[in-house]
């Protein structure tokens, strides 16, 4: 502690090239969490016939959503506790590693079990790198700086089933079999991604003593395993078979058992329960992510299905088919960043956004299977544009809404129930999609006065479909498309709720600090008020001063990253 009174500090802000740099390693991270989530997709019918197990295949997409979602809230909690850059890192060290074990997989139980690995680190990639952008810079500024990270997890969502579909389609590549390099890719960005980070990313984190809740990380995982097991499941098993209520019960259970640990647990609490009550926005907020994430995945599921099945596009068409959401994700995005930015309002956003959302699925719905590709294009518009004023936005939201000890916590809280939410559409939607499928099937071929003939309708493999006579394959392509319109209708009822929930979100006016900045600044009025019930003079944490224009008051280094005053060794 310093004798001497608080002065105000020079302006050290970062430079938008300098905090650009930074974000180069956060962003790479990023897109490799959010490509991974959707590259295997493509792939996963060429990588089960080369290891003789296309029948385990759910098994390499369940486990690696599992520990991802899992690992997530975990993340978050211990870089409040230790801080975002060494956690940031070992993720991604995890991350790598876990990739070049899955590229080395001799059997489908392997692959499962490296994914399980490669999940734990994907976990933290995503919400970490949007808690160090609140580190670093204030919530009105970092507006902008959101929308490349929104642009990049879009993009990546989209390239992913388009290099997946690359690399199973070549025999191999420098010798290796091309289906491997989907994850071998991985390594490099994964490294510069690494090198970036820990030659540009120096910030001060004062380490707390805390308790790190493990029972309420244990109680997590038997909650959500079985769950996220059989909204994978489901279909295969059977939503009322006697191994689906286990998984009810048991998940029930484990969430109970979540609830009052978190309780006890108090402020040490994985997910503290303070946050819901004395946050509307941070629960409004919390229920929001979740319902888009339900809307937001359940869409992705489907409308490649669409594109593949009812417009004959190949995997990699249909995700180059799929830009215009991109598109949309990405202007809104950008948009709401750089008026948030300049305004400070942002309320407006998810109300927007939300009932785009209800539009375009409801848009969406009207598409048939003779519907022009550039209309469903710009219903695809809509749709990615009402994602791209609710994502960031949201995120924003909830870090501002709480105490900066907590920004890690409320960081990874927006992905995690985005993650579940999203995990729980894909299997209704899907669910849905294949239940009303059959149905419509038969009620097109019963008004078209034809008998289907035997086995030409099944849904567990429909390469063949074109190669049926005109007469047979258009009421199949037909009862398909009006059980997509089924599936879009639900979506726009589901969505409804994210634009009421919008509604109620209250604007709180954003902070003129960065996360950083504030945590000094609370140091230096906590050290204040001691010293005053004491009788003794004002004083200061070292470090403790604030940049002047609320930006992050640090130095820059000779290697062009951030320092700051005080910063402990390894910081």
């Amino acid at each position: 502690m310093s004798s001497v009174p608080a002065a105000p500090a020079t302006d050290g802000a970062l430079t938008h090239k300098q905090i650009l740099t930074i974000l180069t390693g956060l962003m790479l991270g990023m897109f490799l969490a959010a490509l991974d989530q959707m590259i295997v997709a493509t792939a996963i019918r060429t990588i089960g016939d080369d290891l003789h197990g296309l029948s385990a295949q759910a098994w390499v997409t369940t486990a690696f959503l599992i520990t991802s979602t899992i690992a997530t809230p975990l993340y978050g909690k211990l870089s409040d506790i230790y801080g975002r850059k060494p956690l940031f890192m070992i993720a991604i060290t995890i991350f790598i590693t876990g990739s070049a074990l899955c590229g080395l997989s001799q059997s489908m139980y392997m692959l499962a079990a490296f994914r399980a690995f490669q999940g734990i680190g994907a976990g933290g990639l995503f919400s970490l790198a949007l808690a160090i952008l609140g580190d670093l810079i204030a919530p009105r500024e970092r507006a902008r700086y959101q929308g490349y990270f929104m642009a990049v997890f879009a993009t990546s969502s989209v390239l992913g089933p388009v290099i997946g579909g690359f690399f199973a389609g070549q025999q191999s590549i420098l010798g290796i079999t091309g289906w491997r390099w989907i994850f071998y890719i991985n390594v490099p960005i994964g490294l510069i991604a690494l090198v970036v980070v820990n030659r540009t990313l120096h910030v001060h984190h004062e380490r707390r003593d805390h308790r790190i809740d493990w029972f309420g990380a244990a109680a997590l995982i038997v909650g959500l395993v079985p769950l996220l097991i059989i909204a994978e499941q489901g279909r295969l098993w059977g939503w009322a078979s006697p191994v689906a209520f286990a998984c009810y019960l048991l998940g029930a259970a484990g969430l109970a058992s979540f609830v009052y640990v978190e309780s006890r647990m108090g402020d040490d609490a994985l997910i503290p329960l303070r946050l819901f009550r004395r946050s509307q926005t941070f629960s409004v907020g919390s229920g929001q992510s979740f319902i888009i994430g339900v809307g937001m995945f359940g869409g992705l599921a489907s409308i490649p299905l669409y594109l593949q099945i009812v417009k004959g596009a190949s995997p990699t068409e249909a995700g180059l088919l799929i830009l215009p959401m991109v598109a949309g994700i990405m202007a809104a995005s950008i948009f709401s960043g750089q008026l948030t930015s300049r305004t400070g309002r942002y309320r407006i956003f998810p109300i927007i956004g939300s009932a785009l959302l209800v539009i375009g699925m409801l848009l969406l719905s009207t598409i048939s299977a003779h519907t022009p590709l550039w209309r469903t294009a710009l219903y695809m518009v809509v749709f990615g544009a009402g994602l791209g004023l609710n994502m960031q936005t949201i995120v924003l939201a909830m870090q501002n809404a709480v105490p900066v000890r907590d920004m890690g916590v409320a960081t990874s809280s927006v992905t995690f129930f985005r993650q579940v939410g999203g995990t729980l559409g894909t299997a209704v939607f899907l669910s849905i999609l294949f239940s009303a499928a059959p149905t419509k099937i038969a009620e097109r071929f019963r008004g078209a006065g034809i008998r289907p003939p035997s086995g030409a309708v099944d849904l567990n493999d429909t390469s063949n479909i074109n190669t049926l006579p005109p007469a047979v394959k258009e009421p199949i392509l037909a009862g398909f498309s009006d059980a997509m319109n089924v599936v879009f209708l639900v979506g726009a009822c589901v969505l409804v709720v994210a634009f009421v929930l919008s509604l109620m979100m209250k604007e709180v006016p954003l902070r003129q600090m960065s996360g950083i900045d504030q945590a000094r600044a609370d140091a230096a009025a906590a050290a204040a008020a001691a010293a005053a019930a004491n009788g003794q003079p004002a004083t200061v944490p070292d470090g403790a001063a604030v940049g002047s224009n609320g930006r992050h008051a640090a130095g820059v280094s000779s290697d062009g990253g951030v320092s700051h005053p005080a910063r402990p060794a390894g910081g």
